[in-house]
């Protein structure tokens, strides 16, 4: 089969098509023929050597295919969505059964992978992190991008009372609301707090789901109401937050938590009723995942070039077949 492999870690250079041998699946796995697979920035991090870690963590010896969620049929003709820890960049791939769903009709390939690790980390930020309840206020950094415009969409859904997101620019502010925001900000440190409580009609917030760290995340933290939840899950900004003293979190009773997918995923699998309620949503359109370009699966260097560069937007899709 084709696939496209790396036999030593780097950039996106080192990515190279080769014909492999098909992989065969063993108990509790299932054979995937793969229509399309997701570029994530965990793809990237794999063939660089940085994703050595966790549950999830890459395993045997070079060369190796990345690729962690494939869209694909099975021997007995479902139409999947699976995540699996490396092998997703090629025709065929194999996938733990506990880690596979099937992809209703009506939503695309590229909606599917969109869902798997933006949109369940989306879910389990509202749900399990930050429990959040309807009518909450819910602040969402990052909001134009794959987890944030799932995030700002499925705080509606949950039923939100107020939708505050944040965003670099006015083009990014402008499509958070067509998401269902109620309100779009600028999302800087300076100023911060004055402008969520304004957006609030001057009250704080009940939930901030943060992405950015450093000084956004301990102005976030001011911007809180009495039990008031922020939910830390990543640090976009590259630059380290203050420490948190305990009497400032205890003054109003707030939380900080923090929020990584793929321990979850390793203890539960993929599949399972939130997968499942994503992918309803989407079938049923009250969801819309961001979906960018595709390419062939033999341009993958071009596509993580496109990623660190930032020239991307939505979810982007390899084709292993033309």
């Amino acid at each position: 089969m084709r696939a496209m492999r790396f036999e030593r870690f780097g950039g996106p250079e080192v990515l190279a098509e080769a014909e492999v041998p098909d992989p065969v699946a063993g108990p509790g796995e299932t054979l995937v023929d793969v229509v399309a697979a997701g570029v994530n920035f965990g793809d990237i991090k794999q063939i660089a050597g940085e994703h050595t870690d966790g549950p999830y963590a890459p395993k045997g010896p070079l060369p190796r295919i990345p690729g962690l969620e494939v869209v694909g049929l099975t021997p007995d003709g479902r139409r999947v969505l699976g995540c699996l820890p490396q092998g997703g960049y090629a025709e065929k791939a194999v996938v733990a059964d506990r880690d596979l769903v099937e992809v209703p009709e009506g939503v695309r390939a590229g909606e599917a992978l969109a869902l798997l690790v933006q949109g369940l980390t989306a879910w389990h930020l509202l749900r399990s992190a930050a429990r959040m309840a309807p009518g909450e206020s819910v602040v969402v950094h990052a909001a134009a991008g794959g987890t944030g415009s799932l995030a700002v969409q499925l705080a509606r859904e949950f039923g939100a009372g107020r939708i505050i997101a944040t965003a670099s620019s006015e083009d990014k502010r402008a499509f958070a609301l067509e998401l269902g925001a109620d309100v779009a900000i600028d999302g800087a440190a300076e100023g911060y707090r004055e402008r969520v409580l304004d957006a609030n009609h001057g009250r704080p917030v009940d939930i901030v789901l943060d992405a950015v760290g450093g000084p956004v995340l301990d102005s976030a933290l001011d911007a809180l109401g009495y039990l008031g939840r922020l939910v830390t899950y990543g640090a976009s900004s590259r630059q380290a937050a203050s420490a948190i003293a305990p009497g400032r979190l205890a003054l109003e009773s707030r939380t900080v938590a923090g929020f990584w997918l793929i321990p979850l995923l390793a203890r539960d699998g993929a599949g399972g009723p939130a997968l499942e309620e994503l992918l309803d949503l989407t079938a049923r359109r009250r969801l819309r995942p961001l979906v960018g370009a595709e390419y062939d699966l033999a341009r993958a260097r071009d596509a993580h070039e496109d990623l660190l560069a930032r020239r991307t937007k939505g979810k982007l899709v390899l084709r292993p077949r033309s």
